[in-house]
């Protein structure tokens, strides 16, 4: 290869021609500076490939373990969530069963009842026997709840009444308070009834039984025509013990009222 340097160029330009020009007549695949940077961009294609595998395999790993940790949680939920069904339904249907037996004892209990107490062959604790003579607080409760159950109402009544002076700091006393209303609530007698599920409240406000003393404050102001008090009642069930069954019978009831307008 020759090159004819021009008379009065420069040395520095005139070198430069020469690489130029020896580098013009090389083919692309022998010249080594093609071959140096396509080698490099190769190089750096496949680096970035792996990186990308790398990356793409590790997010898809996490994507799989957050799946998997998911359908655990959810499955966890479902169980928790079933479980609450089952036990909310066990305690809704045994509140709902004692207040049918309750109103069944009501409607179909006051015949045996008198012909029991005529006879003197009613079963249970007779009313003269309470309280019972050196027994405790929770036989002497049992002994009166036996007598409800038995619709032996007024003996019944009686009977808490007494346990109510006798064992006035009893543990049961709250319960016994609320037993001695409903022995008015399933005879009708809705008055009556009012203030001492009203007492639960007031003596008691810490008691288990607050739920279903409110409940039946609402249900009593319902029998008894006064919408207002009956809806303020129950609305303060579902507000104030909203995971009770009693808020969940509240809320039908208001539901109920909505419906015929009340």
């Amino acid at each position: 290869m020759h090159v004819r340097i021009q008379a009065g160029l420069p040395l520095t330009v005139a070198l430069a021609a020469m690489l130029a020009a020896g580098c013009a007549a090389l083919p692309a695949e022998e010249d080594p500076v093609q071959l140096r940077l396509t080698d490099i961009e190769a190089r750096v294609i496949r680096i970035e490939r792996m990186l990308d595998n790398r990356t793409l395999a590790e997010l898809a790993e996490q994507l799989s373990s957050a799946q998997r940790e998911a359908q655990e949680l959810r499955g966890d939920i479902e169980t928790l969530n079933f479980e609450l069904e089952q036990g909310q339904q066990r305690q809704r249907q045994q509140y709902v069963d004692l207040d049918d037996r309750l109103q069944q004892l009501e409607r179909g209990g006051r015949e045996s009842t008198a012909s029991a107490t005529q006879s003197g062959t009613g079963g249970g604790v007779a009313a003269g026997q309470l309280p019972l003579p050196g027994a405790g607080d929770r036989a002497n409760y049992q002994a009166a709840f036996e007598l409800l159950k038995e619709a032996r109402y007024d003996e019944s009544a009686n009977a808490f009444r007494q346990f109510l002076i006798t064992f006035a700091d009893s543990p049961l006393a709250d319960n016994a308070q609320y037993w001695l209303a409903e022995t008015a609530y399933v005879n009708r007698r809705f008055g009556e009834a009012l203030p001492k599920f009203q007492q639960v409240l007031d003596d008691y406000p810490g008691s288990r039984k607050a739920p279903d003393a409110l409940l039946k404050i609402g249900y009593c102001n319902y029998e008894l025509q006064r919408w207002s008090a009956a809806r303020e009642a129950l609305q303060r069930v579902v507000n104030e013990f909203g995971d009770t069954t009693a808020a969940r019978l509240a809320q039908q009831r208001l539901d109920r009222m909505r419906s015929e307008g009340r």
